[in-house]
């Protein structure tokens, strides 16, 4: 029902603003509250997609009414990598306010946010912050404002974070501790689900998302994060090294470094749908996800712990191929199945050799 009153309510929220606001105060595109008289927009909203037609186009209805409300000036782009779906004539079609960059080829999350990052970073007024988002998600009404209104009030702060709920309305891990060997002794192996939720596996406390006060955390989930200009000028762009997985990671850990701070705000919810660009290709995915946490590691960690990280995962995969040669004798998955997984595994223990 929601999703069938949106248009409609976008349509309303422009007609009263645009019918009610002062002369020389805003200037509309449709259902876009970006066109403020100010020198320099404030915020650039940045979505990379590839493949998620239908979550990209929700994802951009309700950033676009969100910023219609929000009394934030900014533009959204939409950097799509190489989508074969259709994603940049809908684009097109229905969101002709949005700035549009269809690429040729797949560069990956880093490379692509860091296209438009540094365009706009050499503008003669480039924006106060980058919101950046994944296409599956849907910002709900608020939120925009609220990240950005508390970091005016903390300028200390280099990234913030919105609570990420599923799109039943449950609370969605948003915010995480540094990854370490606990972290990745609980990704292979059986654990108790209290163990997997709680702080020793990087997690803060579900209290403190439903308290709703902000808190300091280590990094977001990279699906949604406000990120301040000064703090990305200070200390640099995402590295691109990352394809995909552990770039927000990555960035956060260097903002620490260099003394800025990184929250979590309650306040502000997106829906997130998890993983939808990458389910479509779960092995790729998966190798992705090893080789990016092997590279996190190998840069902030010393050689004698990217040596136990190498062990506990070739560990963990045996342990895997193990339980799935098991499932497959069992008739649980088919043999093509177990040559797809096996074949994964062997991939990933190739990229911890290198």
């Amino acid at each position: 029902m929601f999703g069938l009153l949106m248009p409609c309510l976008q349509n309303l929220v422009y007609h009263t603003l645009a019918s009610g606001a002062s002369p020389g105060t805003l200037k509309f595109g449709r259902s876009l509250g970006l066109a403020y008289n100010h020198p320099k927009a404030m915020l650039v909203a940045i979505i990379v997609s590839y493949n998620v037609r239908q979550y990209l186009e929700r994802c951009l209805e309700t950033l676009l009414a969100d910023l219609a409300t929000s009394g934030v000036g900014g533009e959204v782009w939409v950097f799509d990598n190489a989508s074969t779906d259709g994603s940049p004539e809908m684009v097109k079609e229905k969101f002709p306010e949005v700035k549009l960059h269809a690429h040729e080829a797949n560069i990956g999350f880093a490379s692509a946010n860091n296209f438009v990052m540094r365009k706009l970073l050499a503008s003669p007024s480039p924006p106060d912050y980058f919101f950046i988002l994944n296409p599956d998600t849907e910002v709900l009404p608020g939120a925009t404002r609220t990240l950005v209104k508390f970091m005016e009030e903390n300028p200390q702060a280099a990234l913030v974070g919105p609570k990420l709920l599923n799109p039943d309305g449950s609370i969605q891990p948003s915010a995480f501790k540094f990854p370490g060997l606990v972290q990745t002794f609980f990704d292979f192996f059986p654990t108790h689900p209290r163990l997997y939720s709680s702080p020793l596996n990087g997690r803060y406390p579900g209290f403190l998302y439903r308290k709703g006060k902000p808190f300091a955390i280590d990094h977001p989930l990279g699906a949604a994060m406000l990120v301040r200009r000064k703090a990305v000028e200070e200390v640099g762009l995402m590295d691109e090294g990352f394809f995909i997985y552990c770039e927000e990671i990555d960035w956060c850990l260097r903002f620490k470094k260099a003394g800025w701070r990184i929250y979590c705000v309650p306040q502000a919810e997106v829906i997130h749908h998890i993983a939808k660009s990458t389910s479509r290709f779960p092995e790729k995915a998966m190798v992705e996800l090893w080789k990016s946490r092997y590279r996190f590691f190998s840069k902030h960690k010393g050689l004698l712990f990217v040596k136990a990280f190498r062990t506990l995962v070739n560990l963990g995969l045996n342990y895997w191929a193990m339980r799935d040669s098991r499932l497959a004798r069992e008739g649980l998955i088919s043999p093509e199945e177990l040559s797809r997984r096996l074949e994964t595994y062997k991939t990933i223990r190739g990229v911890l050799s290198q």
